[in-house]
């Protein structure tokens, strides 16, 4: 018999959507101008070398956020000390809701989401490039 979920997919993402601010990718482009912001990047290396990124986002996977965004974690990045408005995205605007509130549940703030993602921003007409694989040694 598998485990019941007391709190599943549905209500995170529901509490999250009420307590975390949600940007259209219009309000998002027009934002990213501001050097106040900072775009957040959450998704895997993966989805990015293959569909391209925002310029100047900053890349952090969903697995190290609250390592990077922890200023007593090892992993701590310096952004995330930074006094800015820091604008999530994933893909399609799931996984970028649920660390918006986790961000902003550990102290980062001001926080933000892109609804729909990278791909509302590709096509509000939002700018993006191509990012050239890794080499492997």
């Amino acid at each position: 018999m598998p485990p019941t979920i007391h709190h599943g997919i549905k209500a995170l993402m529901d509490e999250a959507d009420k307590e975390v601010e949600t940007l259209s990718a219009a309000e998002a482009i027009k934002a990213a101008k501001d050097d106040n912001v900072v775009i957040v990047d959450i998704r895997d290396p993966r989805e990015i070398e293959r569909d391209g990124r925002i310029p100047g986002a900053f890349a952090c996977t969903r697995g190290m956020l609250e390592f990077w965004i922890d200023p007593a974690s090892p992993y701590a990045k310096p952004i995330f000390q930074s006094d800015k408005k820091f604008i999530f995205h994933c893909a399609g605007g799931l996984r970028s809701v649920l660390a918006a509130k986790t961000a902003q549940d550990m102290g980062l703030k001001p926080v933000a989401h892109i609804a729909g993602g990278f791909a509302a921003w590709r096509d509000a007409g939002g700018p993006t490039e191509k990012v050239e694989p890794k080499k492997k040694d």
